[in-house]
């Protein structure tokens, strides 16, 4: 497969580094890519508003004027599918990874072994954005990218699928279930969320990247937690 991926880190010497480990995973995988760096959030997204098809980032933390969490929160306002890697010293940060559905948080030194297993998790990621439900509405089939769903749930014998657009069908959340992928957890009868959505989660209720508020069934909460510590 081809794949294009930005570096985006203010340290030469990282960079170089992360260059060389993307080609050595990319030759034992035998994926074809085409790796651009950048020495700065600005630098990235001044040529992000000309060149928008990136399909991984590594992105460095602690940058200079606008640091990564902030860019990566102007990224997610129109793309979300981009594969984002976040390098950092401090594990501090890591809680921020919610708000912009990191993939994963890798500590430097990058270790090799660590690099190559969350870039097969990036590549499995990406494969799965191709994935959707073709659902008949009436006299028209709809074709719903599964990426996009941020949630669905039931009222009745309907389901309500929660994507760009609400999609209202007569099944059974259990039909639904089957249909979707790793990436979506079951919370109590009534609810399916999408965990990459997921920027907060109480033991009462759990909020998305785009602010909807979810009530959490009694008994849930653990079920969530475990369930996006073992996507991360």
């Amino acid at each position: 497969m081809n794949y294009k991926i930005a570096v985006c880190d203010d340290s030469d010497i990282d960079r170089e580094y992360l260059t060389r480990l993307l080609n050595q995973w990319a030759e034992k995988e035998h994926h074809s890519i085409r790796i651009t760096g950048f020495c700065s959030a600005e630098n990235f997204l001044f040529h992000y508003a000309e060149e928008n098809d990136f399909d991984i980032l590594l992105l460095d933390i602690e940058m200079g004027a606008m640091d990564g969490v902030t860019m990566a929160k102007k990224l997610r306002r129109e793309n979300d599918t981009i594969q984002i890697i976040f390098i950092t010293g401090y594990s501090e940060y890591i809680a921020e990874g919610y708000e912009v559905a990191a993939l994963h948080y890798l500590m430097k030194p990058v270790k090799e072994e660590k690099l190559f297993s969350v870039l097969d998790r990036a590549v499995g990621k990406l494969a799965g954005n191709e994935k959707a439900l073709h659902l008949e509405m009436g006299s028209e089939m709809v074709r719903i990218p599964v990426y996009q769903i941020r949630y669905a749930d039931v009222m009745g014998n309907y389901v309500t699928i929660h994507a760009v657009s609400d999609y209202t069908v007569k099944m059974t959340l259990g039909e639904l279930e089957h249909q979707l992928d790793d990436r979506f957890c079951r919370a109590g009868r009534s609810l399916i969320v999408n965990l990459g959505y997921i920027s907060r989660v109480t033991k009462t209720e759990i909020r998305l990247s785009d602010g909807t508020v979810l009530h959490l069934p009694r008994g849930c909460y653990e079920t969530i937690n475990r369930a996006i510590i073992n996507m991360g």
